[in-house]
This record gives C-alpha cells, sequence and structure tokens, in this order.
C-alpha cells in the first residue's frame, strides 16, 4: 500500500535551530536563497517533517509540519507541530491533535493513528485539515478520520464520512491444543493476550476450550463483562498437556456446549471459532463428520497450524503436508481468508493482525465471508484537497482496495457509487491515493490518481453531480511498478484562474541501471478539457555511486533503495521569480544517498519550462535530517518583502527558504565619435593623440518594490586582441573596473586613448561585463537576461578613389607609363592597396615613386599609405610597360581596383575601379614582291 515514503519512512519535541547545518545546499542558483534558510528539527523516528505546510493567523506566521509516528513506540498516534516564523519567537509546539480529536458514541482505539501524514491548509486561510490513516477496535471502528481546525488553532469538528458501526454482534469461541508438543506455552498465552487486545467484550464475547487427551472449558462466553479482565485471565492460562491430539474432540466440545446459551452464547449472533494446533490429530476419523455438524450450525472456522513440533524433530515433508492438508480442512471457504501456518510458536504473534482483519472483516461486511470490503478498511483521508467547491478525501481502502474519493457536496460528504471507480477485474488498483482538482471555463474537473492499477498506474478525470461520476479521460502509466499517478498537481500558470497543466508523478519510475529515478509527465489542458502529454521531466541521474560521491566511485551507496524518487512531492508555488507566472518544484528525496534535493522550473505561458532553473539538494551527514524534498508547500510570503517563500520537508526537520527579489540590469554603451577619427585632437599625459568617449548607461528595475542597489561593471577594451591597441584615461590600462550605487538610471562616461600609427583596420571590441556587487544578499539578477555587453567601434568608411590619369603612347617607342592619381575623398582608409591587372601583351617593367609592389604574373598589387590613407590625403605614382610582341591582339586593358579594410558602403565602391582599354595595331614586318 505505501511503497512510496510511507514504507520507506518507518518528527517528541521539536527544536526551532536558526542555523544552516541541517540543510546546506550543493548547488548555488536562482533566487531561492540557499545560505541563509530557517531551520526546524525534530526526531527521524518520529518522521519529524513527513509534510509541511505554511499558514498564517492573527497570532504571526507559521510553518506547521506534520510528525506522524510521535508517541513511538507504545501508541504512535502521530501530531502536527506549528512552528513559528520569525526573531526571538519560541520553538515549536504540539498541537496535541489525538486528545482532542474524537467521534462521538465510538469506542476508540488511539493507536498507531499516524496523525499529520495528511495536513492540507484551506484555501481562504481559514483553518487547515490534519489526516490519520486509521483509528479503529475490533467491533467498534472508524476507516479514516481528519481533524478540522480553525485559524486560531481550535479543533473544530471531526471528520469520518466512512465511519462505520458493527452490522452485528460475535460469540468466539477458541479451540487451543494444550497437548505436550506445544513447547514452549509462554507464546501461546502472549499470542492470546495480543489478539484478544482488540476486542471490545460487550458487542463481542470470548469462550475458549482447551484440550489434549481431553476436552475442558477454560472460559465460558458470558464470563467476562470487559476486556481488562478477560486479558488479566488469559495471559495465567495454563497448559493442559496430554500426549494425544484430540482436534476433533475440541472442536465437537466447542460446537456442542460452548455456544450453547447456557455458557452464555446468544441466539442470532454471528458465530465463529478460532483453533490453533500443532500437531495431526489422534481422533481424525470423527473430523469430517465433526466440521459437517459446524457448517450446519453456520460456525465460521479459522485454522492455524503451527510447525514447531515438526521442525523440531524434523519430520518429513510428507507428514508436514499431511498435517497442513487436515488443519486446512477444517477451515472454512475460502481458504485463503481462513487458513494460517505459522513455524513456531513464537511465530504466533506475528498473525495476530492478519488473522484479527479477518474476522473484523467478518463482522464489518454483510457478506458470508471474509472477501467483501466496501468502507470498513476505507482510509477516509490518506489524501486530501481542498478548493472553493469543497474537500475531497482519498479513500485507498474502499471496496476490496480499488479505493474511491469521497466528495463533498454542500454540507455533506458523499461517497459515490462503489461502480464509480471499481474494476472487480483488475482487483487492488488504490484509487485516491492523490486527489486533484481542475478549474476550466466549463465546470471543474476532478482528479484522482491509483497507482497500482494494472500494475502500472492509472489517472482518471472526472465530473462529479451529487452522488454521480461521470469518468471524462484516463492516463495510464508506462511502466509496471512506477508508481504512476501516487502524485498528482495541477496549476494555473498565467494566472487566468483556469487550470493550465496537470503533473502526474510516478516516483518509482526505474532508470536505465534499474534504480528508482522517478519521473514526471507534465499534461496540458486544451479547450476541449482534455489532458495532453507535452513533456517529461527527469532528475540528475543518481546510482548507488551517486552524483557527488568521488568519480572512480567503487563502493556503493551505504542505503537501499538507490536512486533519486524524483516526484515523490510536487508542489504548485506562486510566481517565485517575479516574470508574471507561477512555478513548479520537484522533491527528490532519495538523491545524494537519501540526504534529498528539489528541484524548481519556472512558468511561461500556459505551461513550465522543461530545464529546471534551479536545484537544492541537502547537505549534512544524513542521519539527523533525510529525504529532503519528502515534503513542500510554498503558498505565501513569511517575512515581509513581498515575495512567495518556500518549505521543504525531509525526515528529521524541515527548511524554510527565503525567495530574494528579482532585479533587471540593462546595460547600453556607445561611442563619441562613433567611429574613429585619427585626426589626433585630443591631450593625454601631455601628448597628442586621437581618443574616443564611451558612455555606459544601465536601467535598473526591482520587479516587487524599488530598492538601491550597488552595481559593478567591467570595461575591457579591444577584447578580442592580446594586446589592446588603447588605454582607458583613468586607469592607464585596457581594463576599467567600478562598482557604483543605482537606484532606476545611471549612466557614466570614460575615454580611451589610442597608440600612434597602430593597424586599425580591425574594429576595436569593448566588452562590459556587468551584475550586482552583493550576490549573497538582497536581489538576483534575472537569469534571463544577459551579464555582458560586446560592441565596436571601427574606424571612418573607406575613401572614394577617383582616377585623374592618362595614357599617352608616342609613335615608335615600345614603352609607356600609367600615371595612377588616387585621392582619399572620404574618412581614413586603412591598408590600402591598388590593384592592376594587365593582358599578356605587356610586361611589367617598373613602379616609379618607390611603393611596396608585388607581381605575380599579369598581376600588380602595390600598397599606398600604409597603415592608412588620411581623409584628403593624394598618392601618385607611375608604372612603366612594354609591349610583348610574341602576343598578338587588337588592344591592351589594363584594370585597375583600389580597396581598404575599413568599411564602405555599396554607393561608395563605384569610382574605385578603373578599366583602360588602349586599341593596338601592329606593323607588319612583309615584303612584296612582283
Amino acid at each position: 500500500l505505501l511503497p512510496t515514503m510511507h514504507a520507506l519512512l518507518p518528527v517528541g519535541f521539536a527544536c526551532f535551530i536558526p542555523t544552516q547545518q541541517a540543510l546546506l545546499p550543493w548547488l548555488s542558483c536562482f533566487n531561492v536563497d540557499e545560505k541563509n534558510q530557517m531551520s526546524f528539527t525534530g526526531p527521524v523516528e518520529d518522521m519529524f517533517g513527513y509534510t509541511v505546510q505554511q499558514f498564517e493567523n492573527s497570532e504571526g506566521k507559521w510553518v506547521l509540519i506534520g510528525s506522524p509516528l510521535t508517541g513511538q513506540p507504545a501508541k504512535r498516534t502521530g501530531d502536527v507541530y506549528r512552528c513559528p516564523v520569525g526573531q526571538n519567537k519560541k520553538g515549536c509546539e504540539k498541537f496535541l491533535l489525538p486528545e482532542n480529536t474524537t467521534i462521538p458514541n465510538i469506542n476508540e482505539v488511539k493507536e498507531n493513528m499516524t496523525m499529520g501524514t495528511t495536513l492540507v491548509v484551506n484555501p481562504d486561510g481559514s483553518g487547515f485539515l490534519v489526516g490519520k490513516f486509521a483509528l479503529r477496535s475490533l467491533y467498534q471502528y472508524i476507516t479514516g478520520i481528519c481533524s478540522n481546525v480553525s485559524s486560531s488553532f481550535k479543533v473544530l469538528n471531526s471528520i469520518a464520512p466512512t465511519v462505520q458501526e458493527c452490522k452485528q454482534d460475535m460469540d468466539i469461541v477458541i479451540v487451543l491444543d494444550g497437548s505436550n508438543s506445544i513447547y514452549p506455552w509462554h507464546p501461546i498465552t502472549e499470542f492470546l493476550v495480543k489478539f484478544l487486545q482488540s476486542i471490545k467484550i460487550g458487542p463481542a464475547r470470548v469462550g475458549i476450550v482447551s484440550y489434549g487427551d481431553d476436552v475442558g472449558h477454560v472460559f465460558n462466553l458470558s464470563q467476562f463483562s470487559n476486556t481488562k479482565d478477560l486479558l488479566e485471565e488469559a495471559a495465567k492460562i495454563p497448559q493442559r498437556t496430554g500426549y494425544k491430539t484430540m482436534t476433533a474432540g475440541g472442536i465437537d466440545t466447542a460446537r456442542k456446549e460452548a455456544f450453547t446459551v447456557e455458557r452464555g452464547a446468544r441466539p442470532g449472533v454471528k458465530k465463529v471459532m478460532v483453533i490453533v494446533t500443532d500437531g495431526e490429530s489422534h481422533d481424525h476419523y470423527d473430523l469430517k463428520k465433526v466440521i459437517d455438524q459446524c457448517e450446519k450450525d453456520g460456525i465460521e472456522r479459522f485454522a492455524v497450524a503451527v510447525l514447531g513440533d515438526y521442525n523440531r524433530q524434523n519430520k518429513s515433508t510428507e507428514e508436514m503436508k499431511k498435517f497442513i492438508a487436515e488443519i486446512e480442512s477444517i477451515a472454512s471457504e475460502p481458504k485463503n481468508d481462513h487458513f494460517f501456518n505459522v513455524a513456531d510458536e513464537t511465530a504466533l504473534v506475528t498473525i495476530v493482525d492478519a488473522l484479527g482483519s479477518k474476522i473484523f472483516a467478518l463482522e464489518g461486511t454483510s457478506e458470508k465471508h471474509t472477501s467483501s470490503f466496501e468502507m470498513e478498511m476505507s482510509q477516509s483521508g490518506f489524501s486530501a484537497h481542498t478548493s472553493k467547491e469543497g474537500v475531497m478525501l482519498g479513500a485507498v481502502g474502499a471496496f476490496d482496495w480499488n479505493g474511491t474519493v469521497v466528495m463533498q457536496s454542500g454540507q455533506k460528504f458523499v461517497v459515490p457509487k462503489k461502480n464509480s471507480f471499481h474494476d472487480p477485474a483488475v482487483g487492488v488498483v488504490l484509487a485516491g491515493y492523490d486527489v486533484q482538482s481542475a478549474h476550466t471555463p466549463s465546470g471543474v474537473l476532478y482528479i484522482t490518481g491509483a497507482p497500482r492499477f494494472n500494475h502500472s498506474g492509472r489517472v482518471t478525470v472526472y465530473r462529479f453531480n451529487e452522488e454521480n461520476v461521470t469518468i471524462t479521460q484516463t492516463l495510464k502509466g508506462e511502466q509496471i511498478g512506477s508508481y504512476f499517478g501516487s502524485v498528482l498537481q495541477t496549476h494555473d500558470i498565467d494566472r487566468d484562474n483556469y487550470t493550465d497543466i496537470l503533473l502526474v508523478g510516478a516516483p518509482m519510475y526505474m532508470g536505465p541501471e534499474r534504480d528508482e529515478q522517478g519521473q514526471v509527465y507534465v499534461y496540458k489542458l486544451n479547450e476541449s478539457g482534455l489532458f495532453e502529454h507535452e513533456m517529461t521531466l527527469k532528475p540528475v541521474n543518481q546510482t548507488c555511486c551517486t552524483a557527488h560521491s568521488q568519480s572512480n566511485c567503487k563502493s556503493v551507496s551505504k542505503n537501499e533503495p538507490c536512486g533519486a524518487r524524483f516526484g515523490t512531492a510536487i508542489a504548485a508555488v506562486p510566481d517565485l521569480n517575479l516574470d508574471g507566472f507561477n512555478d513548479i518544484v520537484i522533491g527528490s528525496p532519495l538523491e545524494n544517498d537519501h540526504r534529498g534535493a528539489v528541484y524548481i522550473y519556472h512558468g511561461s505561458q500556459k505551461s513550465i519550462k522543461e530545464k529546471y532553473v534551479q536545484r537544492i539538494a541537502a547537505g549534512g551527514d544524513g542521519e539527523s535530517m533525510k529525504f529532503f524534498g519528502q515534503s513542500i508547500h510554498g503558498i505565501m510570503d513569511l517575512n515581509d518583502d513581498g515575495i512567495i517563500d518556500v518549505t521543504i520537508g525531509g525526515i528529521g526537520g524541515a527548511a524554510l527558504f527565503w525567495s530574494r527579489d528579482v532585479a533587471e540590469l540593462l546595460a547600453e554603451m556607445t561611442f563619441d565619435p562613433s567611429k574613429i577619427n585619427l585626426q589626433q585632437t585630443c591631450q593625454i599625459q601631455g601628448r597628442t593623440t586621437v581618443c574616443v568617449k564611451t558612455k555606459v548607461c544601465f536601467k535598473y528595475r526591482i520587479k516587487s518594490d524599488k530598492d538601491t542597489k550597488t552595481e559593478t561593471g567591467d570595461l575591457t577594451l579591444d577584447s578580442l586582441r592580446a594586446i589592446a591597441r588603447g588605454r582607458f584615461n583613468q586607469t592607464d590600462n585596457r581594463r576599467l573596473q567600478k562598482n557604483e550605487s543605482i537606484v532606476d538610471k545611471l549612466c557614466s562616461e570614460h575615454t580611451f586613448y589610442t597608440s600612434d600609427k597602430l593597424d586599425f583596420r580591425d574594429p576595436i571590441m569593448v566588452m562590459l561585463e556587468f551584475g550586482l556587487a552583493d550576490e549573497d544578499s538582497g536581489p538576483i539578477l534575472d537569469g534571463e537576461l544577459p551579464t555582458s555587453l560586446n560592441k565596436t567601434v571601427r574606424s571612418h568608411s573607406l575613401f572614394f578613389c577617383q582616377s585623374r590619369s592618362g595614357l599617352f603612347i608616342k609613335s615608335n617607342q615600345e614603352k609607356f607609363y600609367v600615371n595612377i592619381d588616387i585621392q582619399n575623398s572620404g574618412d581614413n582608409a586603412y591598408n590600402t592597396k591598388v590593384t592592376l591587372i594587365h593582358t599578356e601583351n605587356l610586361n611589367y617593367v617598373k613602379v616609379e615613386v618607390e611603393k611596396d609592389c608585388v607581381m605575380n604574373h599579369t598581376r600588380i598589387l602595390c600598397a599606398v599609405g600604409y597603415p592608412f590613407l588620411k581623409t584628403g590625403e593624394k598618392e601618385s605614382f607611375k608604372i612603366q610597360f612594354e609591349t610583348n610582341p610574341s602576343h598578338i591582339r587588337e588592344d591592351i586593358v589594363i584594370n585597375v581596383t583600389a580597396t581598404s579594410d575599413s568599411e564602405e558602403s555599396d554607393s561608395e565602391l563605384k569610382d574605385n575601379f578603373v578599366s583602360i582599354v588602349i586599341p593596338v595595331k601592329h606593323e607588319a614586318n612583309l615584303r612584296f614582291t612582283t
């Protein structure tokens, strides 16, 4: 029934300790502060921290903490602690709910109540509900109860919608084998006392018959008027002794004599006989006849075979099978409900609960045998959900553990019809394991999980009208044993008062290494009112060598099972990061060798972001507090800073994490002039140089209230180069760091100067890195926004190249010049070059006015004005060519192109190219004769 944390975690005075020792974070991330939390501790063995809730009333703000095993080992009634939040507050106090929770006219056995297993606050702040699993005796019992507690911490009433009164009284006769082979005897009396403790004398009567060589009456049915006297005498019953085992005689005597009016039997009352024996009977030949008579008399029989003597004497398997078959024949049908066997006498106490529950089922149901439970074992309140429509209570034990959901309709609670969730063909499904509701424009959808359905789990979505359940959709798990549906959570992400998503936990989903990693399935609610699978969330992979062990881990975790159990708790929280969308927090309590962790997911539009933004992992020794993330709650601001805070529980403690404000810090950077002008116009340290003013502006906004904050900025000049081409005047260095206080907007100017005659063909990149000076307190920067800015400043655009050259070829000359005039009509031009490409009927001779030229066949490349050609500057040179008669063409073509590494627009390129075409006529060296 309880394979998630219920079975694993089998918190008494709770101390309030405002330290960081209990829950030291492993990873720092977004705006939930992991360094300054408030911690509450209690006994691990009491499961202090199993549930947590935030609460506020006129007295102050509180963290409520469930401790379901408080009072153990004797009673284990459980309780809830109220822990005040704030400075100079006293420690946590118990509510003492078990003493103040009662149902009129019901005989209460306040043991194993596990009060605090379920804990939910009312959405209107009027109080909270505390649930417990069961509170029952054998004859007057309830099947789950919730305490309704007011905002002033007074128990208003108890909610027990499935409370049952006994349907019938019962006469029980116990037939004990007292022969010599029973040894030792005291385990028999211990078994009797423990079994009889749950019986209420009055509705029930108990008689005892003992046999060995002969048969005798120990107690009559009418002998005791209360359970206390019965228990005192039962503890002193002597062994009858004898060498024979006259089982048939003992049963027949009980049938004929013990169930008579003279010995206290009541006409019309249910007759039950419990036979306990350790050997094959010596009067077995009468056994069938005696059993037939019991059947005719309507006596329900439970038979217990004790195998101690067979084991001590090493009797054969065949002999043991023969004995078991005989005792099984004594039991009523069905045998699996009426027959028990134990290895020896001391093991009898181990079947007391099972035997008692079978007899309990007889008196609690109207069916003939023990296999028909309806609400008798319902455990109403196993889960609970409160909304403006009312209360939903999960009842996992209803209808033979198929389960159901008890619904509030007006002022009354309604149990839906048996066939609403009941599926006899499937068997145990545990519907009601968790419950939720979803609000849509067309009405409310109710949701319940059944993690044992078909062994892989199912979620049922339905509408409810008075007593009628109409199922609209079912969602099924994909892996056997994953416990899909054991945890449910709906949430309105965009805050429009309609549900957007449903999250379904499968905390025991096996990972690739057969570790219980867990998964959470996210379903989006569409316009038709149906849930569509959108994504599956997974934890950081955990193995027996956990993610925080040594990288060469050779030994496995000391705790089993390994894994994470991600999805054990899922909490819908309001907007933590102040972006306008509500958020989700998911617990993963088995991570890091059972220390535990939680994951925070931010909302976005109508869903959540698939990647978690923060993971908070518990530290400590894993002994004083474990399973951090077992419970989560965050619905209110507990320190009056206007931001929702989050409470996270583990076993042995809980911690309140303060959320920090979120700040937006936006940066802009401009240059004056916008492009580097290499005209030296400023004086720096007594020399003339080129300067650029860098203006940095910050805009600062707190998402809750305005606040003054110190920002830090770091400017790096020429960040793409190892050696910078400039320095900031304030520091005489390429870097400038500065802290300044900011309210809304802040601008500052910083001048940098350049070195002389350097290569400015590449732009200068200025990198700004910025943040908040104090990262450990106050607001934290929005993680969605950048914290750096890169911006380049370039030189002026490429010059206009205008050709003013002419070509003159004189007759009878083989050589000629191409005169080139180049003038920069625009901004400074860096790395200026002139390229000439000519036809093959020319040969290059030389360049006059020395230039750095390189020739490659018919291509000539000349550098001009290196490293740059200033604005208005003019260069002239000429290149000499000669004709090459070996290549005959009708023209000479010379293409001249001017280029630079500076930026220029397409319109500026039009006069950077000249093509010279010269017609050629060749003199023929011919002689004509006639």
